[in-house]
């Protein structure tokens, strides 16, 4: 299967770089971190909104499908079962930041803190 397209035939992840020059244009892209409350309160990409991955089935009502919506966790696995469930409920253009945060803090915002090792 190839991994960056699924299903609708939109690509299925986007790189931290195509992010950030999507937000940089002002494209309307809805940015949803799947990752823990801990894991918020060390680092976010500003504008972000908080879904926690296992809210997202009761909280997913609160995003509109018609929008680009961008998932991310830590390294990118958990926003690929948030994309993949997202999908099936009809979010054709959903995707899963590639390498997570952990990715955009290093190729795109290295001032963000890293997470202690």
């Amino acid at each position: 299967m190839n991994w960056s397209r699924r299903g609708s035939g939109e690509p299925f992840s986007i790189t931290p770089e195509e992010l950030k020059a999507k937000l940089d244009r002002g494209d309307a892209v809805v940015l949803v971190d799947v990752r823990e409350p801990a894991e918020w309160a060390v680092n976010r990409i500003e504008g972000a909104t908080h879904i926690p991955l296992m809210t997202l089935p009761q909280r997913a009502r609160e995003l509109d499908p018609e929008k680009e919506v961008v998932a991310y966790c830590k390294m990118g696995s958990r926003s690929e079962q948030a994309v993949l469930f997202l999908r099936r409920l009809g979010f054709g253009k959903a995707k899963n930041l590639e390498g997570g945060i952990d990715a955009w803090i290093a190729q795109v915002d290295p001032s963000l803190p890293n997470y202690e090792e």
